[in-house]
């Protein structure tokens, strides 16, 4: 027999798995407004304008920012109001090293206890990619890109693998992004994947091990490009601004 308690319980559960879904939702927003650099690297937050934006309370508009802060793409400090994450090169380029390091792994794994279907579904993201990687927008092909990673680790079936990678992905998610959205490289990046692909359906490691390393190094010195390439024509405005009107 269902009692009263019982009911304001599941009212209960309900209102909690509500403010969830909100906080999830907005951290969605949050995440694709940092990478498409609506919110700039270093800006600080406010709640009451993003809570506008949003459209959300003041309760899961906080889960969401903690969530995107788990990601490190936003940065949280005692007594000090939250801001977009801004790191360091030397930073990024130390994240890469160990993400190489774990999808290396994760393609010698693969190769050997990946099963059919799983190789098949990476076969067929990598197909879908090549469909879309003229036509679609850059954060459409961002997505699948990652989902096509983070399928290979999955594919491991390593539990503790799939976690650090998680971590290491979510926190490099930004710089990712900064080096997939250049069209520029895309060619590069769609071989790159046609090598990874290859060489997991021949299930040779060895090669899986190379192609996965040569791809996240290719991502690594792009975003160093990218970030020199920044600093020169922020010093090049600061110049404009401070030249003398003819």
């Amino acid at each position: 027999m269902t009692t009263r308690l019982d009911e304001l319980a599941d009212e209960g559960e309900d209102l909690v798995v509500a403010r969830i879904s909100l906080a999830e939702r907005a951290a969605e927003r949050l995440r694709d407004w940092i990478l498409l650099g609506k919110l700039a690297p270093g800006q600080i937050l406010s709640e009451r304008a993003l809570s506008e934006k949003l459209q959300v309370s003041r309760t899961p508009l906080r889960e969401a920012i903690r969530i995107v802060a788990s990601e490190e793409l936003i940065e949280m400090q005692p007594n000090r109001r939250p801001r977009v994450a801004d790191p360091s090169l030397e930073h990024l380029q130390d994240l890469f090293d160990v993400q190489a390091a774990l999808e290396s792994l994760a393609g010698r794994l693969f190769v050997t206890r990946a099963t059919e279907s799983q190789l098949a579904e990476i076969v067929a993201m990598q197909q879908r990619l090549h469909e879309i990687s003229s036509n679609s927008d850059p954060l459409t092909f961002f997505r699948l890109d990652m989902e096509f990673h983070r399928a290979i680790v999955l594919g491991t079936g390593n539990s503790a693998l799939i976690d650090t990678h998680r971590q290491y992905n979510a926190a490099l998610f930004r710089a990712r992004f900064m080096s997939s959205r250049q069209s520029r490289w895309r060619d590069v990046t769609m071989a790159q994947h046609d090598e990874i692909v290859t060489s997991l359906v021949a299930r040779d490691a060895p090669r899986a091990d190379a192609a996965l390393m040569a791809h996240l190094m290719r991502g690594k010195s792009n975003v160093a490009l990218l970030l020199e390439e920044a600093k020169s024509q922020t010093i090049v405005k600061k110049r404009r601004k401070s030249a003398p009107a003819a």
